[in-house]
């Protein structure tokens, strides 16, 4: 999966990016303060994303 896709998909759930940091971006949910790093790799694999989605408390990508 690429990571602007997964991005946007944070995003569009409400999730902002609270700093970026050397080797990762930190999102956090808005809506119930939880947070998880975002690598930054431009493919990012789907079991990640399916974490990183877990950790926030939003649905995974492609889920609607």
């Amino acid at each position: 999966m690429k990571r602007q896709l997964l991005i946007k998909h944070l995003q569009s759930q409400g999730c902002i990016l609270a700093r970026e940091g050397k080797k990762h971006s930190l999102y956090i949910n808005t809506k119930n303060q939880l947070t998880a790093a975002v690598p930054r790799h431009s493919d990012i694999k789907d079991l990640l994303a399916k974490e990183i989605c877990s950790e926030l408390g939003i649905p995974k990508v492609g889920s609607n």
